[in-house]
C-alpha cells in the first residue's frame, strides 16, 4: 500500500480530544484512527443520503395522493403488472 502524508490544522483546544480518540480507536496510531473515522463518516453520509431519498419518495407519494402505508399495495400491484 502506498501512502502519502496529509496535513491539517487543529485547534490547540482539540488536541487532547484527538489524542484520546486516536488512543481508543486507533491504538495510538493516527493513521489507523483516520481510517476508522472515515468508515464511520461514510456510514453517516450514506444515512443522510438515504434520509434525503426517503423524504423525496414520501413527497412524491404525497403528490400522487398516497402515503407510506400504501407502498406495499403499490409494490404488489407493480409486480403483478397492474398499474391502476
Amino acid at each position: 500500500m502506498t501512502s502519502t502524508t496529509v496535513g491539517f490544522a487543529l485547534a490547540e483546544d482539540d488536541r487532547e480530544r484527538l489524542n484520546r480518540l486516536v488512543e481508543h480507536f486507533g491504538g495510538g496510531n493516527r493513521s489507523a484512527y483516520l481510517r476508522a473515522s472515515m468508515k464511520v463518516m461514510e456510514g453517516v453520509m450514506l444515512a443522510e443520503e438515504f434520509r434525503d431519498l426517503q423524504t423525496y419518495g414520501q413527497r412524491k407519494l404525497a403528490e400522487k395522493g398516497f402515503t407510506v402505508e400504501d407502498v406495499p399495495r403499490l409494490v404488489r400491484q407493480a409486480l403483478k403488472g397492474d398499474h391502476a
